[in-house]
């Protein structure tokens, strides 16, 4: 027998973007109506879902961390968010600069043709009201999160843990299934209104800021560990050239931990620091991720005309590093825990939540390949500070 092949998600994303691109020149008013008809209740239901998202990934994700205990613990944490903070905020003045250069106010038309095409709506609407709001959602997740990695009690930490199981369930048999359809219905309204060429050539230029951007940040983390460690940070890059390449094929930090893990310790990382450190860093240090959304949105910002304030993005980015612990090990965690800031901080509405959705995941292999090689760095640093307090 035959083994059936199995599409993995970009492929599929793909294959909707071109289909989207295709059959929006030929295809009658009704049948884009129908698929508008279908975002819309996608959208709603993504819009109950989101407060659930954040409740049952973020509890447990800080919850967990209760678990381990010490300095090094808190070290790593410190320097996984202080560099997922930078790369936020290296972004953000980095993308404002850039994209006043290739961003125009024709980008906004061209941007809101794609709300709905000549007028056309959906043929109905089914209202799925949140249980609660956004920010309770978060604020909630931090209070009880916080308050269960510092009890002694495992009956709350269970209970979340299996809520975590039920809303991971949603993601991946659900939500991440219909994002190809989702997709394809935004990209064939945008085809249908004529002016999908226009956004992929205009988003082209985003992503390209982006990948050089990615390659920027990998050098200044390794400089940095460089000097902390006395050592050549092109040549400790080097090391981690395998772990870069296997996390551009997988598209998975946990997948890649085993590749991480070996080149780590080649680069001269102590065995038990490098085994604390690599999969902790998989969970919690997300500055490619971090990267990504952060131009992504800056550039949907300046596009419509939204506020993008550093005020307003400080706060944005802040959130974001603290959201995504979560994330990882979740297919599209990433990106589904970052629409709740998306929407209440930045004000994104349904069209723009899917169009960010669909470019993430196109470059999302690239956002990987940064947190795992960043992985090494933190370890690198880590590493150093363990000698100098054994020492002490």
């Amino acid at each position: 027998m035959r083994k059936k092949i199995k599409l993995g998600l970009l492929p599929k994303v793909i294959i909707a973007i071109a289909l989207g691109l295709l059959l929006g020149n030929i295809v009658s008013s009704g049948i884009v109506q129908f698929f508008l008809t279908l975002n819309d209740v996608f959208s709603n239901f993504l819009n109950f879902c989101i407060p659930l998202i954040i409740i049952g990934l973020v509890i447990p994700g800080i919850a967990d961390m209760g678990q381990k205990a010490g300095k090094l613990l808190m070290i790593t944490i410190i320097l996984a968010y202080g560099f997922t903070l930078f790369s936020g905020f290296f972004t953000y003045f980095s993308c404002s600069r850039a994209y006043s250069h290739i961003i125009t106010p024709d980008d906004n038309v061209i941007l809101n043709q794609n709300s709905t095409s000549d007028g056309l709506v959906p043929f109905f609407s089914i209202e799925m009201p949140p249980v609660f709001g956004v920010m309770t959602a978060l604020i909630l997740a931090f209070v009880l999160g916080i308050g269960i990695a510092f009890s002694k009690g495992y009956i709350l930490k269970d209970i979340f843990f299996d809520f975590k199981a039920i809303v991971e369930l949603v993601i991946t048999k659900v939500i991440i299934p219909l994002l190809p359809l989702f997709i394809f219905g935004i990209f064939l309204n945008m085809s249908y209104s004529g002016s999908a060429f226009s956004i992929i050539f205009l988003f082209g230029k985003v992503i390209l800021v982006v990948f050089v951007l990615h390659v920027l940040l990998l050098i200044i983390m390794y400089c940095i560990a460089g000097v902390i460690t006395k050592r050549n940070p092109f040549k400790l890059m080097y090391h981690m050239l395998p772990a870069y390449i296997t996390a551009l094929g997988t598209s998975s930090s946990a997948a890649t931990i085993p590749v991480t893990l070996r080149q780590t310790i080649k680069m001269g990382v102590d065995e038990d620091v490098a085994d604390f450190c690599v999969p902790l860093c998989a969970t919690i240090h997300l500055s490619g991720s971090t990267m990504k959304i952060t131009a992504l949105s800056l550039a949907i910002c300046m596009m419509q005309g939204l506020p993008h304030n550093l005020l307003l993005y400080s706060g944005f980015i802040c959130m974001l590093g603290i959201v995504m612990v979560a994330a990882p090990g979740v297919p599209g965690g990433a990106i589904m825990a970052s629409v709740a800031i998306l929407q209440s901080i930045l004000h994104f509405d349904e069209n723009t939540i899917g169009l960010i959705i669909a470019l993430y995941i196109a470059i999302d292999s690239f956002g990987t390949a940064c947190n795992v090689t960043g992985d090494g760095s933190i370890a690198l640093i880590v590493n150093k500070l363990s000698k100098r307090m054994t020492t002490k």
